[in-house]
């Protein structure tokens, strides 16, 4: 994720030129100097789960009510529909999981829409609503180990969610249509769920709109028809993807199908307002991939693609599951972020919000190596400039450590981007090249599709380098105060 515009200084044009597996970290040339007033992004909620019931949330240090406890999210299947001009969503939603602990009732995320009717088994079930809260009691106690089927109906004019930090998420309004984006806890706004990136599920989305118009989520198109003066679009997610990676944009687009290599589909969505530019910017994206596979390992999902959209009151990019979503023509810096996201966050997602510089420092580092792949500033030479030049870029790079933002309104901040990234570069230092890129890709390769810590990261490095002594590293750069003493 990237929600500041990040103003870059290179002294080259992107050539990407091939190179071995060994990288120099050292080397002559001027720094390239990657200027992100990276925002902070809210955190999710959660409490623990009581006996008889899930609680609403589950235990997350930054949002306390996001997320349920007591079962696992294995599918969701939404049925939705939307008219822009009287700005009314109506939805359907059939959503599988698995009890992992007896259930007398249950709580789901919904935000600003009004619940209709709720369903457990087919049985209709008593439900109450209260701010995000939607509390589900089945007509009979659900057995832990048991699977059940929760469809939930409901309407409204959806919400857009205003951030800790100030950011706007949710359901965003556009000139022609909507934008609905999750992170944090923004996908409440536009289907119920355990809305917390523990709990990963595969996705259908049907989404109906006007005749003309267009509906792109992730994953990949499955069909489209008409239904009166409207169009259904049926979308398919057969990887598992948190639900603050799931995404829907409505309205024109011009659209381009194509396949990079390896057959691969990609599906681009662009507004007809940036369509030049969004051509342009975007005509390096199977490059990037390419160079992101080659060095973070294979691509971890079934599509790709981008969408290119001019949301209202947003200035960030996310790194939304399989097509990562732009504010206008992306940057080729960016473009690198948001598709490196693809494996730290998307496909490895952190099990809490305080895990998020897994996420933002490797997307933050890719940054770095493309840098220096195109022949600017290596990565070393970023790293000792933010090192001593680091309080006149970022006026809080070290107000606090990556792996402990103060509160949620800083779970973005410049420490969890670009302190986040000299974690990955002193790491990179002190086990060299080879061993280096062997350990990122054994990395994405363990966590593929699923969740993981902090401490599970550290001491996955650790087992595979045991011959080093990490403790430096967490010590003063991962987990201390203040600057360290020496870069």
């Amino acid at each position: 994720m990237s929600r500041s515009a990040r103003l870059v200084r290179s002294r080259s044009r992107f050539r990407l030129r091939s190179r071995s597996r060994a990288r120099s970290v050292a080397g002559a040339g001027a720094v390239v100097l990657v200027l992100a007033l990276s925002p902070s992004l809210a955190a999710c909620d959660g409490v623990g789960s009581s006996g008889g019931g899930s609680a609403s949330g589950v235990g997350d240090p930054y949002f306390p009510k996001s997320g349920n406890a007591g079962y696992d999210v294995t599918h969701y299947a939404l049925d939705l529909a939307y008219d822009p001009a009287a700005h009314r969503l109506t939805g359907t939603a059939r959503i599988t999981a698995r009890a992992t602990e007896p259930l007398a009732e249950f709580n789901l995320d919904l935000k600003g829409l009004e619940v209709e009717k709720v369903t457990v088994e087919g049985g209709e079930a008593a439900f109450t609503h209260e701010d995000q809260e939607l509390t589900v009691r089945p007509s009979g106690a659900l057995a832990e180990g048991e699977t059940f089927e929760t469809t939930v109906r409901y309407a409204g004019s959806p919400v857009t969610i205003t951030d800790p930090d100030g950011s706007k998420e949710g359901w965003l309004r556009t000139a022609d249509g909507a934008l609905a984006l999750g992170q944090p806890t923004g996908s409440m706004a536009w289907f119920p769920g355990n809305h917390h990136p523990s709990d990963k599920a595969s996705y259908d989305v049907t989404v109906t709109v006007p005749k003309g118009l267009t509906a792109v989520s992730n994953g990949e198109l499955r069909g489209e028809r008409a239904v009166g003066g409207r169009t259904a679009f049926a979308w398919r997610t057969a990887e598992p993807m948190a639900s603050y990676l799931a995404t829907l944009a409505i309205g024109r687009y011009e659209v381009t199908r194509s396949t990079v290599e390896g057959g691969l589909p990609m599906y681009v969505a662009v507004d007809p307002t940036q369509a030049a530019a969004g051509r342009k910017a975007l005509a390096r994206l199977p490059e990037v991939m390419e160079w992101a596979a080659y060095n973070f390992g294979p691509y971890p999902f079934s599509s790709g693609g981008a969408i290119v959209d001019r949301p209202e009151d947003v200035k960030y990019a996310l790194e939304t599951q399989n097509r990562p979503v732009f504010p206008g023509a992306p940057q080729a810096l960016l473009l690198v972020h948001e598709i490196a996201h693809q494996w730290f966050g998307d496909s490895v997602t952190p099990r809490t919000w305080r895990d998020l510089w897994l996420n933002e420092g490797f997307a933050t580092y890719a940054e770095w190596l493309w840098t220096e792949d195109e022949g600017g500033a290596t990565a070393q030479e970023t790293f000792q400039q933010l090192y001593d030049e680091g309080e006149d870029l970022y006026e809080d790079l070290w107000s606090f450590p990556p792996a402990k933002p103060t509160d949620a309104e800083n779970i973005a901040a410049n420490p969890v981007y670009q302190r986040g990234a000299m974690v990955i570069h002193k790491i990179r230092q002190t086990v060299g090249d080879d061993a280096f890129f062997d350990l990122v890709q054994g990395w994405t390769a363990a966590h593929r599709h699923g969740n993981a810590t902090t401490a599970e990261f550290t001491a996955y490095v650790e087992k595979q380098a045991p011959d080093k002594d990490f403790t430096p590293i967490w010590r003063d750069w991962l987990h201390g105060e203040g600057k360290p003493d020496q870069a």
